[in-house]
């Protein structure tokens, strides 16, 4: 039993952006496909019992907190989508090297706040 070889632990990895990376990947998944698919469930019932239901749908969503799910999932989606592409490019075998991988981790967070913020300036300023 002693000869037997040990699994790298946290205490051996250091942290880096690709870490945080992946983490985000299956939090931002996770939450998409839980708090997801209740607001669209919410949604769609509210659409099937009338104008009262939708319009009580809508007072919610239009409220700080409703707004602040609403940022949050549209965020999840755009880190989700962004890392998924960082994984789709390392899939077909580029961005192996060292500098590249650390490049488009950091890369892929940043993108994805920024088209976060660049789809609510469009839906509230257009």
């Amino acid at each position: 039993m002693n000869q037997r070889p040990l699994s790298p632990h946290l205490e051996i990895w250091r942290w880096g952006p690709h870490m945080l990376v992946s983490i985000l990947h299956r939090a931002t998944g996770d939450g998409m496909a839980l708090v997801g698919l209740g607001v669209l469930l919410w949604w769609l019932g509210s659409l099937a019992s009338g104008p009262e239901s939708y319009a009580t749908f809508q007072w919610a969503m239009g409220s700080p907190i409703g707004y602040l799910v609403l940022v949050g999932l549209s965020w999840a989606f755009f880190t989700h989508m962004m890392s998924g592409l960082r994984h789709f490019v390392l899939d077909i075998g580029a961005g192996y090297e060292l500098d590249t991988n650390r490049m488009w981790s950091i890369a892929s967070p940043v993108i994805a706040i920024l088209l976060t913020a660049a789809f609510w300036a469009v839906i509230l300023l257009g």
